[in-house]
């Protein structure tokens, strides 16, 4: 029994992989640390678990009390266990990423998170702990969820044009897109509605605006499909966690 007690020792924690959209561009939510061990540094929204918390809900207390969101639907990614990844003992984190709308959520920071901040993806400095691998991996399944699965739904506002759906599939590819062909690929899918709107007050020639079929985006969302096109380039701009 006393061998046994070295593998009680190992403490773990939740780390969450907040993606957002805003101004043509991919963001993630970063806290700035106020306390040690990396002060000062830009991580993950992420705590250690109670030693009387399950984990799922560990990871909505972790968010909520560092970064003021709430009711935030999580998607596990995987766990973290490398020996020296947490300074002060071992640590075996597991990972969640979410999607959510920038501007229908108010960031509120407590504990030890001196700051909440959105970052763009690919201006994403060396963050503390592993994060910089935990955010490298999410986004990596983000990409691949894209190509199977809706995901414009909890990134972009009630009403969008197709622009703003294609800007927002090059932002997580980091591939431009054809215009024509992301346009017939894309409303071949049944997966919007023509609203009978147009754009208001922009100085470009207004633009048709959709809404997501809800009954159909749940429909993909379980039983997914294949979004592929051939004819695209790499953007020059890329992660650099």
């Amino acid at each position: 029994m006393a061998e046994e007690t070295k593998y009680f020792k190992t403490a773990f924690s939740v780390d969450s992989v907040v993606f957002g959209f805003g101004d043509g561009d991919l963001k993630v939510l970063l806290i700035e640390r106020g306390e040690e061990p990396f002060s000062g540094k830009w991580a993950l929204p992420g705590d250690l678990v109670y030693p009387n918390e399950d984990i799922d809900s560990s990871v909505a207390r972790v968010l909520q009390e560092l970064t003021g969101l709430e009711n935030v639907y999580q998607e596990q990614v995987k766990a973290f266990g490398a020996v020296n990844r947490h300074p002060i003992g071992r640590v075996i984190t597991i990972a969640y990423y979410s999607l959510i709308k920038i501007s229908s959520n108010k960031l509120k920071t407590s504990s030890f998170a001196k700051e909440a901040k959105w970052h763009s993806i690919n201006k994403v400095e060396e963050l503390a702990f592993d994060h910089s691998e935990i955010l490298k991996a999410s986004f990596s399944l983000l990409k691949k969820s894209i190509r199977t699965r809706p995901i414009g739904f909890e990134l972009l506002p009630p009403k969008f044009t197709l622009t703003q759906l294609q800007h927002l599939y090059e932002a997580v590819l980091e591939s431009e897109l054809d215009k024509r062909n992301f346009r017939k690929k894309i409303l071949s899918m049944g997966l919007l509605q023509d609203i009978g709107e147009m754009q208001a007050g922009v100085a470009h020639r207004p633009a048709k605006l959709y809404k997501f079929d809800k009954e159909k985006y749940e429909t993909l969302m379980s039983e997914g499909f294949v979004f592929e096109l051939s004819d695209s380039k790499k953007l020059m701009g890329t992660t650099k966690s």
